[in-house]
């Protein structure tokens, strides 16, 4: 009777073990997060619905959104300080009001299937996919917006969406002065600084400072290393490398065991090879 408890015992051990463990990746830690960048830009027009849409119906974990101002104080998707690249129109995106920016073509660009496509609002992009899908903001060159945290979180605020249980909401920007003070205005949602190459030599001193505010340190992929990675993990921070565009590249940031992949092609992160 005891011998048959034990071997129930163990077994039941056994099959929670089995079910309570997740799946590894190949670098020890569970799945990779995904970060679509601007969307699934590499499949479609970036930062508008199509590229938001493209990166849902491929799993991807987040959308990263880049957040500017119009001149009439509206927020929007879109990456350049100007709408000259992205958009068949000439000038600046704060000399434009939403009306006028929202009348350019921000699809045909990239190819003819996407003609039509419009500068997206902030609020309709949070709307839409609240709920669906992780949402990484990106606050675009905010020194020319006076202003733009205040609106960022009072969106949130609106919405219930500025105490995520589940940490589907990021705010992050290279701009660090920003940062600090989007953080005052929402203290509940994880934060975090993004770093271009100039970043290469960042010391454990500035880490500490940054790790004051932010729970990301988000790096040029170009200045990963082991050793930034271990660092920026002893600081207390995680660490998501942009900007994948090519599948050894992903290879090359799953190996070095970074928290999440910012890329263009989500396909890539799910296409790692796995080792046994």
């Amino acid at each position: 009777m005891i011998r048959k408890f034990t071997v129930l015992a163990l077994s039941a051990i056994f099959f929670m073990f089995i079910f309570a463990v997740p799946v590894f990746a190949s670098n020890g830690k569970s799945e990779m997060v995904n970060v679509a960048h601007r969307g699934a830009s590499g499949h479609a027009s970036e930062n508008t619905m199509a590229a938001f849409e493209k990166a849902f119906e491929m799993k991807a974990d987040f959308i990263e959104i880049d957040v500017q101002m119009t001149r009439d104080g509206r927020l929007v998707a879109i990456h350049d300080t100007t709408v000259n690249r992205t958009t068949n129109g000439n000038g600046f995106v704060g000399d434009y009001t939403l009306e006028e920016i929202q009348q350019l073509d921000a699809g045909s660009w990239f190819g003819e299937e996407f003609a039509g496509e419009r500068v997206p609002t902030f609020e309709e992009i949070i709307d839409e996919y609240r709920g669906k899908i992780g949402i990484l903001i990106e606050l675009k060159s905010p020194e020319l917006y006076p202003g733009m945290e205040e609106k960022v979180a009072e969106a949130l605020i609106e919405r219930n969406m500025h105490k995520p249980s589940n940490g589907k909401i990021i705010i992050q920007s290279f701009n660090h002065e920003s940062v600090q003070l989007s953080k005052q205005l929402l203290p509940n949602i994880p934060h975090g600084v993004l770093a271009g190459l100039t970043w290469a030599d960042v010391t454990d001193e500035q880490l500490a400072q940054f790790a004051t505010y932010a729970d990301f340190f988000n790096p040029n992929m170009n200045i990963v290393t082991e050793d930034l990675v271990d660092r920026v993990h002893l600081a207390g921070m995680e660490i998501y490398a942009y900007t994948v565009r090519t599948q050894e590249q992903a290879d090359n940031l799953f190996e070095l065991e970074v928290d999440g992949i910012i890329t263009d092609f989500p396909e890539y992160v799910y296409r790692h090879p796995v080792k046994n």
